[in-house]
Formats: C-alpha cells, structure tokens, sequence
C-alpha cells in the first residue's frame, strides 16, 4: 500500500535524525462484512487494484501481483507532474481471514524512501469483522510517517467500502486445477455452462486473453435476455483471472470481479469474488439472489466438467 508522499519530504534525514526514522503505527477499521469477504478484499489483487489508490488524483499501476508467501506486489504510484513512487510488497504469511504480513519497500527515480512491516489481523463479529493493520515504519527520508498516516488511513477507508459492497462464491470441484481451469478459459467451452441453471448464453464475440473481452447475452427460462460484457485484464494461467462486468456492450461498469484456483486434496477450490460499483448496486444483486445465482453458475461447471 503506497503512502501518500505528498505529506512528507524526499530528503535524505541527517545522521542526527536516525532517532526520528521509526515509528510504529496502528489502524483499525470496522467493516460490515464476514472476515472471509475482508480477507478476499485485503488479498486478492483484482480487488486491491479497486481500492489501493489513497485519492482519486493517484493512479495505481500494478505491475506484479503473486499473493502467496514468497511472492511480491509491485505497483507504480502516479501523481500528475510528480515522479512515479514505486511499491514493493513481498508476502511473508498468508493465514486466511486470520493474518498477513508482509514487508513494503518505497523508492523513488531509484532512491529508496522507506521500508516497513506489516501485519494485517483480521477478527471475526458474525457478518462484520474488525481489521487491525500495524506498520513498523523505517522512513530514510524526513516525516514519512505522516505520509503512512495519511496514504494508509485513506487506502484502509476505501478497503472497508470495498469490502462490504464485495460478494464472494466458492465451490470444490471434484477436478484437477488444469480441467477446471481449461472449461472456464475456453472459448468454445465457456458459454455451454455460464450462468444460472435454466440460463443460456448466445455469444457475440469471444477472446479470454488479457486484454480480450467476452460480449454476449443471457437468456433467461422465460427468454428475458440480459446484455452482458466482460472486458478480460489479468490473465495468469490455472491461477486467476480479473476482469469487469459491465451491463450490456461498452455499458457502465457495475462490478470488477476476479475467479482464482486452488489446488484442494486432488479438487480445485474456485473463488468468484466481485466488488460492485456501488452499495446500491450490491443490495440490489443480493435482492434478486444473486449469491444463489452465482452458487448455480459454479454448480453448471461441475457438472460440466464431471460430464467430459
């Protein structure tokens, strides 16, 4: 998570300074939502695209996202007429909706502006949860803390309405990872199973690569058909997908969404996690059973995959 340094400088703190360059700081967010939804909001990389940016005058460009232990995020923090900040956030542990921790490395045209550990605690209250992230700041450059304050309490606020307008499925197919992963990124494949059960889809142009888009409709039992777009970003092979949903061709967006799978005890675990637009927007989906929906979708695949 980038800290805003527009609050701090990027000069070099004298020697004298050393004493000034630690800092310990604490965050906590109560967020209106099951911790198993804050954790795929906290770790996923397509929802940390939605919410990472501390304003809407940054712009964030990931440039790696691997969210395992061992692996790294690196994202580019752009300010108009300013240098680009780069981030660098290697994951050291990974304990579902329990714990993270991870070290972040700031830098700036080369020169590194700070470096910290972090650790995320989740607790679970029954459908909310409460987010407790401390940072072990070492700034190499003056007042960073401030920058960590500001940067980290914006991108905490905008995590906590992520999260509680985020709709999370998940299924155990009894597959291996690389069939259920070829069923769901094949363009042939693809629109036998999609969506509910008694749904159809009649495709209009198909391309499942990073950057490719699916437009199609789908047809309801009673042959109500529902526009739909899916514009692909990144696509990592028999891991993850992200892509956004918008409502009919080059529509408005009303959701991004990101599908990841795990190898389960010889099954592929699949999530499907989407952050809607707006809150609006997610009571509305909850209301016509969308969560149901979406179990049904996933239970198309299964006996998709089971069949061939």
């Amino acid at each position: 998570m980038t800290p805003n340094l527009n609050a701090s400088s990027t000069t070099r703190a004298a020697p004298d300074d050393r004493r000034d360059r630690f800092a310990t700081l604490s965050f906590k967010r109560d967020v209106a939502a099951p911790s198993s939804v804050l954790w795929q909001a906290w770790t996923a990389p397509a929802a940390r695209a939605v919410w990472a940016s501390p304003t809407p005058s940054v712009t964030m460009e990931f440039l790696e996202a691997d969210t395992r232990v061992g692996g790294r995020e690196v994202s580019l923090c752009k300010v108009e007429g300013q240098p680009d900040i780069r981030c660098e956030n290697g994951w050291l542990e990974l304990q579902p909706a329990v714990c993270s921790v991870n070290y972040e490395v700031v830098s700036s045209e080369g020169v590194t502006q700070s470096v910290a550990l972090v650790t995320a605690d989740i607790s679970d209250t029954g459908e909310r949860s409460q987010l407790v992230v401390t940072v072990q700041l070492s700034s190499l450059a003056e007042d960073m803390e401030a920058g960590y304050r500001q940067g980290f309490g914006a991108g905490l606020d905008n995590l906590a309405g992520a999260a509680e307008r985020t709709m999370v499925l998940q299924r155990v197919i009894k597959a291996p990872r690389t069939v259920v992963w070829g069923a769901w990124m094949n363009p042939e494949t693809l629109p036998q199973w999609w969506g509910p059960d008694g749904f159809s889809c009649r495709t209009k142009r198909i391309d499942l690569r990073a950057g490719g888009e699916w437009v199609f409709d789908m047809i309801g039992p009673d042959g109500t058909v529902f526009p739909n777009h899916h514009r692909y970003g990144e696509v990592r092979a028999e891991e993850r997908l992200g892509y956004t949903l918008l409502w009919g061709e080059n529509g408005p967006k009303h959701a991004d969404a990101w599908a990841s799978f795990e190898d389960h005890d010889g099954a592929t675990k699949v999530t499907l996690g989407m952050i809607f637009s707006t809150a609006a927007e997610f009571q509305e989906a909850k209301g016509f059973g969308a969560v149901e929906l979406g179990l049904e979708t996933l239970g198309k695949l299964e006996r998709f995959v089971a069949a061939q």
